[in-house]
């Protein structure tokens, strides 16, 4: 059953990303802990209004999905760490601790394309094709508002 329009639910992820104001200390870190837990709420809603499941569609690819975003969890909380990591240390970043920030980005990054690699089948076996690449699709443009919003807001360390 469909309550909210698509567009307006992707509106509301999009507004509480811009919303979100600039990552600067403490207060922020609270406020992004805040955005990352409304998106999860969200995000379930965003999927089931844009994916548009047949009832045995939707029986197979929930537990699925649950287990995805329990294994993604885990992902995306290190993600959160590190962010905060940065934002208290970007003023005064050693080269060690830039380059262990570094290191840490991209295993965050190489665990989150396995996760998503990994599921790719079990999506599969409960979805047909399209509407996987669709649930993939939507899982980018999360990711890409989330990551803009980040990257609009978080400084970067200076020479």
């Amino acid at each position: 059953m469909r309550t909210m329009h698509k567009g307006s639910i992707l509106s509301l992820v999009v507004a509480l990303c811009l919303a979100w104001p600039a990552v600067a200390g403490e207060a922020d870190e609270a406020e992004l802990e805040i955005l990352v837990a409304t998106i999860k709420a969200n995000k379930k809603a965003l999927v089931a209004v844009n994916l548009e499941l047949e009832d045995a569609e939707a029986r197979a690819f929930w537990p699925v999905y649950e287990r995805y975003e329990g294994d993604l969890s885990s992902v995306n909380d290190r993600f959160v760490q590190l962010i905060e990591d940065y934002t208290v240390n970007f003023a005064t970043m050693s080269d060690e601790k830039a380059s262990q920030i570094v290191e840490r980005f991209l295993a965050i990054e190489r665990e989150r394309a396995e996760v998503r690699e990994e599921y790719l089948e079990p999506f599969s076996e409960a979805l047909p094709g399209r509407k996987v690449a669709r649930f993939y699709q939507i899982e980018n443009k999360i990711q890409a508002i989330f990551r803009y919003k980040l990257a609009r807001n978080i400084p970067v360390i200076e020479q």
